[in-house]
């Protein structure tokens, strides 16, 4: 069993910054692929960004590449990511995920463990 748990979302403006955390607890954090997805009112829950069990791999959605961040530390049990530029359109609810291998992907079915999320909101 794996616990995540989400925070750092609020309410921040346009062009400004926010950094997330997720820490997790009930396994071997350091063994496995990390994640990122979002879900805006009426949309389907989307892919954000991924990182591989040891921090050397990373890969992102071409909505958020070049402005946000994911990195990890397992001294820590803990994945982070940092959203620079945000814009209106981030504005969602933010989930971790945790993967089902080293390296996990950009579907939710990579992922067998999902924290409660936190709300971002950016304003105009």
């Amino acid at each position: 069993q794996v616990q995540l748990e989400e925070s750092g979302g609020g309410l921040v403006q346009a062009g400004g910054s926010l950094k997330l955390s997720c820490a997790a607890s009930g396994r071997t954090f350091s063994t496995f692929g990390m994640g990122w997805f979002r879900q805006a009112p009426g949309k389907e829950r989307e892919f954000v960004a991924a990182i591989s069990w040891n921090g050397g791999n990373t890969v992102y959605a071409d909505s958020v590449k070049g402005r946000f961040t994911i990195s990890r530390d397992n001294a820590k049990n803990t994945v982070y990511v940092q959203m620079a530029s945000l814009k209106p359109e981030d504005t969602a609810v933010y989930y971790c995920a945790g993967g089902w291998r080293q390296f996990a992907g950009v579907l939710r079915s990579d992922y067998g463990y999902w924290g409660q999320g936190t709300q971002v909101t950016v304003s105009s």
